[in-house]
């Protein structure tokens, strides 16, 4: 009897939830009176892997360089690359809430996280510790190669307060190491259905032992994660991150969609995530 008391309690709470988080109806479908941004395929130079490296770029429509606009760094997952956030529309998702005034303009970048020199999406050593570190390794490349390159050639605002990064899945894992290792540079971090690695488990050592997830002292950094209702992937390790932030005493954003380990979550991450960056 006490536990259905408790579980009555907190319906409210959950149903909140749900409806603070639910994105518009067809806020991923292209309306005419909206001006979208342009997909742009480019190359820069890795000096961390030796090779020219192969990038995405979404453009805010109008793009000039007489702006400076903040940039958002958007991360895919183990078995992907460059291409592979396409398949969540991020153009029409960003430029409906852009033209709704929920949202800044940016600029979008969509890199190959796999750090290494055969970077080809879905490799035969996928689930292999040494792909996991090629992940790790990304943060060497966006330092020191990627983001000199973008400030380089596009018109960038400069500044934690106008940078932000993301990812789906393994780039999500790759997100929160990056996020709150850069804390100079990032200050928005988004995490939808993250992979296992951020902690110790028993393939590896943890990106960060338990006691050290946090925010970083003397930073504010927005964080958002969510899960998949019935993600049979990652299982429960974005609600582990989440429970570990908040015994360290980092205030964030969790919630969980509706879905799987599929675009419908992640898609449903990136909306809640731009919606409330770069303010």
């Amino acid at each position: 009897m006490k536990l259905l008391i408790l579980l009555l309690l907190l319906l409210p709470m959950c149903a909140y939830a749900a409806d603070e988080y639910e994105p518009e109806a067809h806020f991923a479908v292209k309306r005419t009176n909206v001006s979208y941004g342009e997909l742009v395929y480019t190359k820069y130079p890795s000096q961390t892997t030796g090779t020219e490296r192969k990038l995405k770029i979404l453009l805010p429509a109008g793009y000039t360089v007489e702006k400076q606009y903040p940039v958002l760094y958007l991360l895919h997952g183990i078995g992907g690359d460059h291409n592979e956030w396409l398949g969540a529309k991020p153009d029409v998702v960003i430029g409906n809430l852009i033209a709704s005034g929920e949202a800044p303009e940016m600029i979008v970048v969509f890199p190959n996280v796999r750090a290494r020199a055969n970077d080809a999406a879905n490799p035969s050593d996928i689930y292999t510790p040494a792909h996991f570190a090629a992940f790790d390794h990304f943060i060497n490349d966006l330092q020191n190669d990627l983001m000199p390159y973008m400030k380089a050639n596009y018109a960038i605002a400069e500044g934690r307060e106008n940078t932000a990064i993301a990812g789906l899945s393994m780039g999500g894992r790759e997100a929160l190491y990056i996020g709150l290792t850069m804390p100079d540079t990032f200050g928005y971090v988004g995490a939808f259905c993250p992979a296992p690695g951020v902690l110790p488990y028993h393939v590896e050592k943890g990106l960060f032992q338990e006691d050290e997830f946090k925010a970083a002292q003397g930073y504010e950094t927005f964080i958002l994660i969510n899960a998949g209702s019935h993600d049979g992937v990652v299982g429960s390790w974005p609600q582990t991150y989440s429970e570990t932030l908040t015994a360290n005493g980092t205030e964030h954003i969790f919630y969980v969609a509706e879905g799987g380990h599929d675009f419908t979550v992640w898609k449903h991450g990136l909306y809640n995530f731009v919606k409330r960056i770069f303010d």
